[in-house]
């Protein structure tokens, strides 16, 4: 029964009870009846009560409530109304097997699971603008990570989840700006006290080479129209991203990108390493007192030679963070995108991604690199903006030192040189 009619039935069979009580029961003193702000009669006695007047009090007391129950009771089921007649997208998230999660979002279901539940309060606040579909948390997750790891057009997304694109690309740009706002803080450079565990690491996979804090390397992306995004990746020896900067001109030469960023100012500064602490790179960028690249055609059999062969184990990390980024699909399709900042979202957040999923020992979308030589970084154009940094003797003589720990370290049988 509509809730109306319901609340306009309970006051007239108020009313009729109270009729059928006040008859045989009048009362020696009544005062006139004041009309209350509902319009519904109110009697008042002078006279001590008679033993009905608490039934009546209580009669009174529904029937003058009975407007309010009306008026109220409309707003109650409003809610859960709205709700049941909605139209809810089926989620077409796979049941059959893992396989098929890291297929479709490049994860394991346990982790799908483990996010959802992280992001849903912060992706289950709003809806598209305009919009009347009212979806869950899982389903707006589902779309987004299917456009990032597959690189889906709109258009497909929103066949394939039954939501208009509109719909589509707002879930996408939502998980972007949710991860790059509120969990950048999986992407902070190690605190001092940290790097000692982050160069411990290095000196494993460095035959000993001690203080390398982080490998560095430059990668490019194709965004909307002609244009290419250059974003600056620093690794750990476990390849976890430790700093990334993006949305340089991808025209930029590395040195020049590296010149560019927040990372060279605060290193220069001496607010993220320590004084005998460096990060690696390869020959794109200039020798620097905290940057270690290789020597350019070393003599063969020399200390230079034994130090490229160790100096190549340690950037390998970066590239395989390189390699494992590009295996997020949207990275292929930055040009869908509506706009330049809209793309430099979509790489920051599949860099947060790549560390969730090593976080949680989730591989599904790691590369291995092993066999891959760690020159096939591209990069645009000649380096021509070496000559604006100054190459101190500082990092010349660790450089060197570094060397004859190298050739040390082949004497020992830790490394062997081809």
């Amino acid at each position: 029964m509509d809730p109306k009619q319901l609340a306009a039935l309970v006051s007239s069979l108020v009313s009729q009870a109270l009729l059928l009580l006040s008859l045989p029961f009048p009362h020696p003193n009544p005062c006139a009846s004041v009309p209350n702000r509902n319009n519904l009669p109110l009697f008042l006695f002078s006279s001590p009560p008679t033993p009905l007047a608490p039934l009546l009090s209580l009669l009174l007391h529904l029937l003058s409530s009975s407007s309010h129950i009306a008026a109220s009771v409309h707003f109650l089921p409003h809610k859960r109304k709205r709700k049941r007649h909605q139209h809810q997208p089926d989620l077409h998230v796979p049941r059959r097997g893992p396989d098929h999660f890291r297929l479709c979002f490049r994860m394991t279901s346990t982790t799908f699971e483990w996010l959802s539940g992280l992001l849903d309060p912060l992706l289950d606040c709003r809806d598209p603008a305009g919009s009347a579909l009212r979806l869950s948390g899982p389903t707006r997750l589902a779309i987004a990570l299917s456009r990032l790891a597959s690189g889906a057009s709109y258009p497909d997304l929103a066949y394939r989840f039954g939501v208009p694109e509109s719909a589509a690309r707002f879930c996408s740009k939502h998980l972007c700006r949710v991860l790059c706002t509120n969990f950048r803080f999986w992407l902070t450079f190690p605190s001092p006290s940290d790097l000692t565990t982050v160069s411990a690491g290095f000196q494993a996979v460095g035959h000993g080479l001690p203080d390398c804090c982080g490998a560095m390397a430059c990668t490019r992306f194709e965004a909307r129209g002609q244009s290419v995004v250059a974003a600056q990746i620093v690794a750990d020896s476990s390849s976890r991203i430790i700093h990334i900067a993006a949305g340089f001109r991808g025209d930029r030469t590395d040195s020049s990108v590296l010149k560019c960023s927040s990372l060279y100012k605060d290193v220069q500064e001496g607010q993220l390493l320590g004084a005998t602490q460096y990060l690696v790179g390869d020959g794109r960028y200039p020798l620097l007192p905290w940057l270690m690249v290789p020597f350019t055609d070393p003599v063969r059999g020399s200390c230079e030679e034994d130090f490229n062969a160790v100096h190549q184990s340690m950037c390998r990390p970066v590239l395989r963070v390189v390699c494992s980024m590009r295996n997020w699909g949207v990275l292929s399709s930055l040009g869908e995108e509506e706009n330049f900042k809209v793309a430099v979202a979509c790489i920051g957040t599949c860099a947060i991604l790549h560390n969730v999923l090593l976080m949680r020992e989730d591989y599904s979308a790691l590369s291995d690199v092993s066999n891959e030589n760690h020159m096939g970084l591209e990069h645009y154009g000649e380096d021509l903006g070496l000559e604006d940094f100054y190459c101190e003797m500082k990092a010349s003589t660790l450089r060197s030192m570094l060397a004859v720990r190298a050739r040390a370290a082949r004497d020992s049988g830790q490394i062997g040189i081809p």
